[in-house]
């Protein structure tokens, strides 16, 4: 990456062009082209932005830009390839590991859960009407029997 990014700012030195005039003209910040031509590559977020600015960088300056992205892909190639299989194989038991923990269900894929879940509101809801018609009916009827003996009370008294 260095080197990519050597080549670039000596073509620009070469142009006669600055590092503000160049970031003005795209429309990147110097601290990006500063990051570019010094081949810090972690300081931008993705690699595939970093791309486009590569690319747009190289045309810009009159070089080709496929083949400055080539000579990048190929630093890529070979930065990633020096990865183990052990380390491959690590990396992806933990993503299974986090996708298991972090299943993202959609209104299509209801699980057996979820259904438990609409059975036991369901239930609670029925228990809870039960429990209110069943105390409406003892107060009821504990009223009328206070009605009745007033009642029995009244006539008794006359």
């Amino acid at each position: 990456m260095k080197e990519i990014g050597l080549k670039l700012k000596l073509k620009r030195e070469e142009n006669g062009v600055s590092i503000e005039e160049a970031a003005s003209d795209l429309n990147m910040r110097v601290s990006q082209l500063e990051s570019i031509e010094e081949g810090r590559k972690d300081d931008f977020k993705d690699v595939f932005s970093l791309k486009y600015f590569i690319r747009d960088y190289a045309k810009y300056l009159g070089l080709d830009g496929e083949e400055v992205l080539d000579d990048f892909n190929e630093y890529l190639f070979e930065q990633t390839s020096k990865i183990s299989l052990e380390e491959i194989e690590e990396a992806k038991k933990e993503k299974e590991m986090r996708e298991k923990d972090l299943k993202i269900l959609s209104p299509y894929t209801k699980t057996s859960q979820d259904k438990r879940r609409i059975l036991i509101i369901s239930i609670a809801m029925i228990f809870l009407c039960i429990v209110t018609l069943v105390a409406y009916v003892l107060i009821r009827n504990q009223n009328k029997s206070d009605f009745v003996s007033d009642e029995v009370s009244f006539r008794i008294g006359e």
